[in-house]
């Protein structure tokens, strides 16, 4: 089969517009504040081995589905860790020891976030304990102990190792660096999410003089997609139109947005894309997310190993780009939207729109990457 004759088969799953939309700059940088965002840039361009990640052009996919520009952030370059949330824990962990006491680090972790928080103690000489759930992979496990962190499992899932991790650190009085807020705990995932807006000062400076139209964000529980936002308020002089993006199984944002305050959601079945298979949105984040998104769109697993490996087939792009599950859902859910005439006339998505996507890992879990490829 042609990629043009499949993906125009691809559709999308639930389909939400915010009515609250109201993007208000000055109190998204009340939230996390310009000054903050600009420390976290300073910090991390300074650290060794710091390079901007490419920014990619799916050429070849943007042909088919009759847009202007698709541009990718290709995070599987991000240090040698593969994922955007080196960005977050380490430097989490760097600026909460600053006259702490606490000598050892915990967290909770789908794999990705715990691999930076490992790799940020590491870094600073601590001692970190990292709890996860009986869905993360051995492999994932493995590459966090390789940074000296003790990986301890917990039986049931996130919510459970998150749990766990929040009770034992009490009773040891362990630093807990959680990229996720609850009341009285909102510092650090702040700084975590300062952190992640590096990637939107890069595509700042990247796109040159280009516009971006639209943005498609991952959400699990929504720290990485509102670190954007206030990148978007903190480097672009416009508003492009903000998408946000989950598994079917797993839309607490959306949830959230269509009853106008947090849901909390059963999650019946793990999505494949773990580190977005979150049942509730975290605090801070929500405090942008709920006025600043205009659209949100929900995918099903069904298309993930087909996007993994048309990413590396170089039928998406003249590159071969390494894409893990957590990667996929802004190109099958912009695929998914592409392929509805009345969704892409109410989002104005046309020949002139420049698209930007996220490709938020690499093959961060080198077992599942290549079980998706074969299949």
């Amino acid at each position: 089969m042609s990629l043009n004759s499949e993906v125009s088969q691809w559709k999308f799953k639930n389909f939400l517009v915010n009515k609250n939309n109201s993007f208000n700059k000055k109190e998204i940088l009340q939230i996390l504040p310009s000054e903050d965002i600009d420390l976290a840039y300073k910090t991390i361009s300074s650290w060794n081995g710091y390079l901007p990640t490419p920014l990619i052009s799916l050429n070849k996919l943007n042909e088919k589905l009759k847009l202007n520009k698709i541009f990718y952030k290709d995070e599987s370059k991000r240090f040698h860790l593969k994922s955007f949330k080196a960005l977050g824990g380490a430097y989490a962990v760097e600026k909460i020891i600053i006259g702490n006491d606490k000598k050892v680090i915990s967290t909770a972790t789908a794999g990705n976030h715990g691999r930076s928080v490992a790799w940020g103690s590491q870094k600073n000489g601590l001692e970190c304990k990292i709890f996860i759930s009986e869905f993360v992979s051995e492999s994932r496990a493995k590459v966090m102990r390789s940074f000296g962190a003790d990986v301890i499992r917990v039986k049931g899932n996130y919510e459970h190792s998150l749990n766990e991790c929040i009770q034992e650190s009490n009773k040891n009085g362990w630093q807990i660096v959680q990229d996720v807020a609850w009341e009285d705990y909102k510092l650090v995932p702040k700084l975590t999410m300062a952190g992640y807006s590096v990637m939107m000062k890069e595509i700042s400076e990247q796109i040159k003089n280009e516009k971006i139209s639209h943005v498609i964000l991952q959400a699990g529980v929504g720290g990485m997609a509102a670190a954007m936002i206030a990148g978007i308020a903190r480097y672009l002089d416009y508003v492009p139109k903000i998408i946000i993006v989950e598994p079917d199984s797993a839309a607490c944002v959306l949830e959230s947005i269509k009853a106008g305050k947090i849901e909390k959601i059963s999650i019946e079945k793990e999505s494949i894309m773990g580190g977005m298979s979150c049942g509730e949105v975290s605090l801070v984040p929500w405090q942008i997310l709920k006025d600043s998104v205009h659209f949100c769109v929900t995918v099903s697993d069904d298309y993930i190993s087909k996007t993994v490996k048309n990413l590396a087939n170089k039928y998406f792009s003249d590159e071969k780009i390494i894409g893990g599950e957590c990667s996929t859902p802004g190109i099958t859910s912009l695929v998914g939207l592409s392929n509805d005439n009345e969704i892409r006339e109410k989002i104005n998505l046309n020949k002139s729109s420049n698209v930007l996507l996220f490709g938020c890992e690499g093959d961060a879990d080198e077992q599942l990457y290549q079980k998706l490829l074969a299949e």
